[in-house]
């Protein structure tokens, strides 16, 4: 069941970045579809150069086609919140309400470190809570693994995936969501 978080992520909340571009952090449209496969690739090929070799990153990557209509079909499947900058998708996540998963979060690589995908969680985690979750959980890349231990997820185990012959590393983390008072 997809849950419509325009309620939630606040009718296009922006960020509070000091300088260059504004993000906006909103509920996934259809027309975001084609930059979410881009964000994909070059996150994939780029961002994660440092941590999986080529033919690692190349398996990864082909696990989804470079086109918009893999990426509408998920938004489907699962809630998609968008980090939005001038008008175009720059980071996403995809969450699985109903099983309290965090499915992926990518951001484009220039804008890493930037806080873009810390706030796409902050926003899944209040979605979660304000759904009865308590508990969230991702199999994160290595890419992503300790800037959520960071941020308090607690580490379960390594995970496994195979990927078009390739065997890529994750780690299972899980995080206890409490609600912060105002």
């Amino acid at each position: 069941m997809r849950h419509d978080a325009s309620h939630t992520v606040a009718d296009a909340v922006p960020s509070e970045t000091r300088r260059g571009p504004r993000i906006v952090y909103r509920t996934a449209r259809v027309r975001d579809a084609a930059d979410q496969a881009e964000v994909f690739h070059h996150a994939v090929m780029q961002g994660a150069a440092g941590h999986y070799t080529l033919a690692e990153r190349e398996a990864w990557a082909m696990v989804l086609p470079r086109d918009a209509s893999a990426w509408s079909a998920r938004q489907a499947l699962f809630t998609t919140l968008v980090a939005d900058c001038e008008g175009r998708c720059v980071g996403f996540l995809e969450l699985d309400a109903t099983a309290g998963r965090i499915e992926t979060l990518y951001v484009w690589p220039s804008l890493g470190r930037r806080g873009i995908g810390a706030t796409l969680l902050m926003h899944a985690e209040r979605m979660l809570l304000e759904q009865g979750v308590g508990l969230a959980r991702v199999e994160a890349s290595a890419v992503l693994a300790p800037g959520l231990q960071r941020r308090g997820w607690t580490r379960l185990g390594d995970d496994w995936v195979e990927r078009g012959g390739e065997r890529l590393f994750r780690q299972r983390l899980e995080k206890r969501l409490v609600a912060v008072e105002t």
